[in-house]
């Protein structure tokens, strides 16, 4: 038996946006009703001994240290610029006052 009526199926479309075609909404109803059995599955697991993962492989760290290194040069950074001002760059206003 069904667990998703057609009026879940119109809510989900209304909610995501989609458009569903007519002839589309048995299939739709088939497969939404299949993922729904599928997590129910899932959900009866026995899960009391499983620890809860961020991810499922093992990560690191894999930033670097930081450390202090020359920067680019100011004038370099600032040569391409539309618009500069005492060393920094210059953008138009955009909040009124």
């Amino acid at each position: 038996m069904a667990k998703v009526t057609q009026q879940d199926l119109d809510m989900v479309a209304v909610l995501s946006r989609l458009e569903v075609a007519e002839q589309d909404k048995e299939k739709y109803l088939g497969q939404l009703d299949a993922f729904l059995q599928y997590v129910d599955n899932l959900a009866a697991l026995p899960t009391d001994d499983v620890e809860p993962l961020a991810h499922v492989l093992p990560i690191h760290n894999v930033f670097r240290e930081d450390e202090v290194r020359p920067s680019l040069d100011r004038e370099l950074a600032l040569s391409n610029a539309p618009l500069k001002e005492d060393g920094y760059f210059k953008v138009p206003k955009i909040l009124e006052d």
